[in-house]
Formats: C-alpha cells, sequence, structure tokens
C-alpha cells in the first residue's frame, strides 16, 4: 500500500525541516550536548510540530528511540486519568539504552485544567528520568506553571517560496508535471501550512499526471481569488447590483459556504491592500464590516443576507477616506 505522501515526504533530521531554520539551530544544540529540557512547540498546524519532535526524539536516543518514547494525542487522551496512569506508568520504567525518556504530547492545549495541574506535578517527579515534549496551537492555553517548566519555540507558518520549493520537489520525485499557477493556488489557500498543501497537492493529481489549476479548485472547493477580487472591486466602484450577481453566482453555482467566502474576502482585501489598490483608511473600514458580517454569520445569521449587507457597506467606502 502506497504511504500518504505526507508521511512518505516527512522529514526524518532536523536538517530536512522547511522554514524554520532558527528552531532546527537551538535544537541541535540540544543533540550536541545529549541533553533536552522539558519543551514546548506552539503555533499553527502543519507547521512541522510533530516532525521536529520525533527528529529530534531519534536522534537523542538512538536506534532504541521506540522503546523510551511515548506518544499521546491529548485531543483523545485529554483527561486526569491519563496522566496519573500511562505518563506515571511510563515515566517509572528506566530508560533502555537510551540517557532519558522522551513523552511527547500533542495538542495539550486541549487538556482539561485539572489534567494540566496533574502533569505539572509528574513533570517535577520525574526530571532525572524523562522529558517532556509538549505540542499545542495556543500557548495561552497552559496553564503558567507548566509553561515556566518549559523551554518555548514558537513556530510560524512557512513561507511561500518554502512550501512552493518543497511542492516542486514532490512533483519531481512523483514524475508529475505542473502549472506554476496551480501550485501559487495551493499555497494561497494553505496559507503556510505544509500538511495541508501536501495533501492537496496528492489530491490534485490526475489521470495524466499533471497538477493543473483546475483540478486544484475542484479539491479545495473555493472560490477562484479573481471571482471574490471582482466581487470587491465592483463593491468599491458602487456597482451594488453586479457585485451582488456575482456573490449570488458564487454562493449558488459553486455551493461555496458563507463562512468560507467571508475568509477569503478578508484574505483577499488583505491582498489588495498590499497592492497599494485599497489605501490604509479603506481597510480599516473593510475590516471592521467584516468582523462585524463574520461574527454574525457564525453566530447563525443567514449568510447570504448578512454578505450582500457587507457589500452594501462597501459602497459608502470612497476613495477620499
Amino acid at each position: 500500500m502506497n504511504k500518504p505522501w505526507v508521511e512518505k515526504y516527512r522529514p526524518q533530521t532536523l536538517e530536512d525541516i522547511i522554514g524554520q531554520e532558527q528552531i532546527v539551530k537551538r535544537l541541535q544544540r540540544y543533540i550536541d550536548e545529549k541533553q533536552m529540557p522539558n519543551i514546548m512547540f506552539t503555533g499553527p498546524a502543519g507547521v512541522g510540530k510533530t516532525t521536529s519532535a520525533l527528529a529530534l526524539t531519534k536522534k537523542l536516543l538512538g536506534d532504541n528511540w521506540q522503546h523510551n518514547f511515548l506518544e499521546l494525542n491529548a485531543s483523545d487522551a485529554r483527561g486526569i486519568d491519563t496522566v496519573r496512569n500511562e505518563i506515571k506508568n511510563f515515566c517509572r520504567l528506566k530508560s533502555i539504552n537510551a540517557p532519558f525518556r522522551i513523552i511527547f504530547l500533542d495538542e495539550v492545549d486541549n487538556m482539561t485544567k485539572d489534567a494540566q495541574q496533574a502533569l505539572r506535578r509528574e513533570m517535577e517527579m520525574y526530571t532525572k528520568t524523562s522529558s517532556f515534549i509538549l505540542s499545542c496551537n495556543y500557548s495561552s492555553k497552559i496553564i503558567d506553571p507548566i509553561q515556566s517548566r518549559c523551554a518555548i519555540f514558537r513556530f510560524a507558518p512557512i513561507k511561500a517560496f518554502n512550501i512552493i520549493a518543497r511542492l516542486k520537489y514532490i512533483c519531481d520525485k512523483e514524475g508529475l508535471e505542473y502549472d506554476e499557477t496551480a501550485l501559487e493556488n495551493i499555497v494561497y489557500f494553505t496559507q503556510g501550512d505544509m500538511r495541508k498543501s501536501v495533501n492537496i497537492l496528492q489530491a490534485s493529481t490526475t489521470t495524466d499526471n499533471k497538477i493543473t489549476k483546475e483540478a486544484v479548485f475542484e479539491v479545495i472547493h473555493k472560490a477562484k481569488p479573481k471571482d471574490i477580487r471582482k466581487i470587491i472591486v465592483k463593491a468599491l466602484d458602487k456597482d451594488f447590483m453586479g457585485a451582488r450577481t456575482l456573490l449570488r453566482e458564487t454562493m449558488i453555482t459553486e455551493g461555496i459556504s458563507g463562512e468560507d467566502l467571508i475568509t477569503q474576502i478578508h484574505q483577499e482585501v488583505v491582498k489588495m491592500t498590499s497592492e497599494q489598490i485599497i489605501t490604509e483608511s479603506e481597510f480599516i473600514k473593510i475590516v471592521e464590516y467584516i468582523s462585524e458580517c463574520d461574527y454574525r454569520i457564525r453566530e447563525g445569521a443567514n449568510s447570504r443576507i448578512q454578505l450582500e449587507a457587507l457589500l452594501s457597506k462597501f459602497l459608502i467606502i470612497t476613495k477620499n477616506d
């Protein structure tokens, strides 16, 4: 059975990790010193937190890393019993031909507060025999006593050129042809998430072994950026009916949800501001209107009505503001 590409092309060493150069340098010091404190990886999904943890563990523990390594996903095992049973029992055992044992807890920000307090206690008791690697999306959800016991590494979204370079590498390895615009569209929608980018790339492979822009849009199932821009431009040019017609076509014909559309509108507004098509003062007002629309849609209001109301507010923004 063929592996998913996210596993097939997962970096196996720290040197292979892309887009996190400063973090890799700091982790390399632990390998050189052959010791490691408790550490916490924090950042958005798909930026290399789990990959870094596995690469670091394999290098520190050597050939016997699997016997001295415990991996738990705190989303599933999030209660206090997990800490008291699985983690405590693992920490009590002596390491096998390795300097210490490593416990990797993924998505720790989903653990209950009681479980976090229990985890803090285990981190205190077994400092001589075990080290913890904690991974989370939001460090603010982790209690202060745990944060103070960890060296914190903040992972940033991976830059577009790094993701495109990796996607091209995978295409070359798989013997695939690709359109440059197809890869750019993948990066546009994934916003720095390498795992999501690779998954979309694999899902976009066609029968003729070519990654095309059309195949990418079929997989992503989101509105094309050029269509979103047309809607925004028409609204800013005070062509409300034209903008409204395009919006309805996008939502009904292409089946795009209101939540996805509001996110894409914000994304395109940011891009237009960076290109100086929209001024800073216009951007401030537009973002305020977008935030109100986003809140109402998420609270259950009719998304089409809210988006049309958003377009109507675009009409009052003038170039002279």
